[in-house]
């Protein structure tokens, strides 16, 4: 099993469960960690034989841009997508962080990690 790792996408999106959040916006990191069987594509040297980097950025932004109230929404929502769409995938890992978070003090972000597997 290999893994392809798509580290601190940025992101500037709404969620939270403050109605000001929803309205301001708050900045967002995404780790992304992914495994999956590569050694076809480690021969071909084809696009189609591996798990596109492209095609996971595009799912993490999609999905961060539906607002939800939990961290844990969006990354579960994150998993189904990548799961649904990309196959070759067989485990997701995804860090969403919130950066200064509005809880009434000095911390620079909170994050939920969550995983799964098929």
């Amino acid at each position: 099993m290999s893994t392809i790792r798509l580290k601190n996408i940025k992101i500037y999106a709404f969620h939270g469960c403050l109605v000001e959040e929803g309205k301001i916006g708050s900045d967002y990191l995404v780790n992304l960690t992914v495994k999956a069987d590569l050694t076809k594509a480690a021969i071909s040297d084809n696009l189609s034989d591996t798990v596109d980097y492209v095609h996971l950025q595009k799912i993490v932004k999609k999905e961060m841009g539906v607002r939800s109230k939990l961290l844990e929404h969006v990354g579960q929502r994150i998993i189904d997508s990548i799961f649904k769409e990309i196959l070759l995938v067989h485990q997701v890992k995804v860090t969403v962080a919130k950066v200064n978070p509005p809880i009434g003090g000095d911390v620079a972000e909170v994050s939920v990690t969550m995983r799964s597997s098929r």
